[in-house]
Order: C-alpha cells, then structure tokens, then sequence
C-alpha cells in the first residue's frame, strides 16, 4: 500500500532505463498498463490483503522511513483507520 517504495525498486533495479516504466510525481506509472509488485514463489505462499492502520501504527513507520507523519499519513490515505 505504500507507493514510495516504487522510488527504491526503480532505483535499485533500474527499471526505467531497463523497461522505459517511468513514475508520475504521484508515483503512478506510464504506460499507465503497468504493473509492479513484490512477488513471492513457494509452496506456502498465499496473496493476503492489509486492513487498515492505526496512528501508532503510522507513527512508528513513519520514524523508520525517516518520513513526517503527515506525509505519511498522505501516502497512505486509503490505508488509514482513522481521520488525520
């Protein structure tokens, strides 16, 4: 649920100059088909959903990506179990 980390796979895989996939200012991507995740292969492996977070929850991320709550907070908007 967190675009910002699109920022660091693009730049520790160099996706643009590899794929020519480049990210919006809003982290979108264009071609707008464009997909990117994190996929894990296993016979264990299952897709599995993230509910909503709590304030704690964003402030103790925000800290670890040295990034302001409120920031934050917008980056994850749709995620948020609670009115910022």
């Amino acid at each position: 649920p967190d675009h910002t980390e699109k920022e660091t796979m693009w730049s520790l895989m160099d996706i643009k100059p590899q794929t020519g996939i480049e990210l919006t200012e809003s982290l979108a991507m264009l071609p707008a088909a464009s997909v990117s995740g994190l996929y894990f292969g296993g016979k264990c492996s299952s897709y599995f959903a993230v509910g909503k977070i709590t304030q704690e929850q964003v402030a103790d991320y925000a800290l670890r990506k040295k990034m302001d709550v409120k920031e934050c907070e917008r980056w994850l908007a749709t995620m948020l179990n609670y009115e910022p």
